[in-house]
């Protein structure tokens, strides 16, 4: 069994936390592991597991190649995403990524919570069975409350073992309609997992969507391998038919089942949702960074940078991030999407990008900034490398706070060490990398008439960015 974890999403509806280029699934919102690493360590004990395939945007690819590393995971495939296509092509993508068609494939969402493990753990086997026998299985939440944020997913009465055959997947109903739903027991959540095996799926979905397979049969064997990456091609790929699994394949076949499941299940679509899974307090605060409170009760609080104190408040999410904070009654924590359109319709930063900005090389953050200046603290870990590369309109100093620099400036080669400095002249390619054994920590100041990130010219990176 190979388990798939789909990594997409916007990184709108836990924003300021969550931007578009760091969404929910990289961050460490339940636990002291992000989403995506939760995801994998939960299939733990598992039988007959083969390496993970990853399907991510290209524009997260280190992230997610760091992330799996820290918790000991090497990907059979980091398969990225030049567009966004749904799930369906990723999941074909991954599907024709498989060593052999019997391979049971084991689709994941990477921004799910799920408390109760053995009970997940149960359903995982009663789907591989399944999914060998060439059903194509699908995990359905037993609901507990009429939402009106998920599909449904109806079963029939015949059953196959521990899964019922799929009657019909349902759109979002009102509340009216959910509550009945709930109530005759017949219905569940979408989850959005699957399984089933390479074969079994990638057969109907050439019989229901012949198009989107060949295009990603085209762009998969148009693909180049890079570092980790599997990158596909991007003008084959741009040309594919965007789909979700269920409308291009799970409504169609009828070889669809599903397996009830009550495991605590959260897929964590909105603050509100995120305060219902986290621990909380005596008032049922719950509460993360350096929090005061008086009086208050019900709400969220999170503070990124800054003491945050909260007096009287009742039912509130409050989120401090190092550039933003936001403040809303729970009930309406939805509305953030609006905030999220506004910032990128006068395009702002603040929409997609921290001033902690991740690299494949390690971090920066911004600690000033004025018209002809900014400043910044670099974080470069062991063996990580800048490209060599210059500027055409600033310059740059540089200063060791720990560790040890190699400083490439010209034709000269440096070696800095703590309290050490240098100046890069306007102009002048250079290239900073760390040779030590424990990260390195550089302030540096630019100066100059522009001062923005895309004043970069590249003559050689081992991350393979342009």
């Amino acid at each position: 069994m190979i388990p798939v974890v789909l990594s997409g999403g916007s990184g709108t509806r836990l924003w300021p936390l969550s931007r578009g280029h760091y969404p929910k699934q990289f961050l460490p919102l339940v636990t002291k592991q992000t989403m995506v690493q939760e995801t994998l360590l939960r299939l733990s004990g598992l039988k007959g597991l083969k390496a993970p395939i990853a399907v991510c945007n290209e524009s997260h690819r280190f992230m997610m190649a760091e992330q799996l590393w820290e918790i000991g995971i090497k990907p059979a495939a980091i398969i990225l995403e030049p567009v966004g296509k749904n799930t369906a092509p990723a999941v074909a993508m991954a599907a024709l990524s498989a060593t052999s068609p019997d391979d049971v494939l084991l689709v994941l969402p990477a921004d799910h919570v799920i408390a109760n493990i053995p009970a997940f753990h149960l359903a995982v086997s009663q789907a591989q069975e399944l999914a060998q026998q060439g059903f194509l299985v699908t995990f359905g939440i037993v609901a507990s409350t009429p939402e009106t944020g998920y599909g449904y997913i109806k079963r029939s009465d015949t059953a196959h073992g521990a899964a019922f055959a799929v009657e019909a997947f349902v759109e979002k109903p009102d509340l009216a309609t959910a509550t009945d739903y709930v109530q005759s027991g017949a219905y569940f959540w979408n989850s959005g997992m699957f399984a089933f095996t390479a074969g079994s799926f990638l057969a109907e979905l050439a019989a229901f969507n012949p198009a989107m397979l060949a295009v990603c049969r085209q762009a998969l064997a148009a693909a180049k391998t890079d570092l980790d990456f599997t990158r596909v091609d991007k003008a084959l790929f741009s040309t594919c038919p965007s789909d979700s699994i269920d409308y291009a394949v799970m409504e169609k076949t009828t070889k669809a089942v599903v397996i009830p499941l009550d495991a605590g299940w959260n897929d964590v679509g909105s603050w509100s949702a995120l305060w219902e899974v986290t621990d909380k307090d005596a008032f049922g605060n719950a509460i993360s960074g350096d929090v005061l409170t008086v009086d208050s009760h019900n709400s969220y609080i999170h503070a990124g940078n800054k003491l945050v104190a909260a007096i009287g408040v009742d039912n509130l999410v409050i989120v401090e991030t190092d550039d933003a904070v936001m403040i809303a009654p729970k009930d309406r924590v939805q509305e953030v999407k609006d905030i999220v359109a506004q910032l990128k319709a006068a395009r702002r930063s603040e929409a997609d990008i921290h001033r902690k900005v991740y690299r494949p090389w390690g971090h920066y953050q911004a600690v000033d900034e004025g018209t002809r200046h900014q400043t910044k603290r670099m974080v470069v870990k062991p063996g990580g490398k800048l490209s060599v590369q210059k500027h055409h309109h600033r310059a740059e100093h540089w200063v060791v706070v720990k560790g040890t620099a190699l400083v490439t400036k010209g034709d000269e080669q440096l070696l800095l060490t703590e309290n050490e400095s240098t100046y890069i002249p306007l102009g002048v390619v250079h290239c900073l990398e760390n040779p030590g054994v424990i990260p390195l920590e550089i302030v540096e100041v630019q100066s100059g008439s522009y001062l923005g990130e895309d004043d970069i010219v590249r003559f050689n990176d081992m991350y393979g960015r342009v």
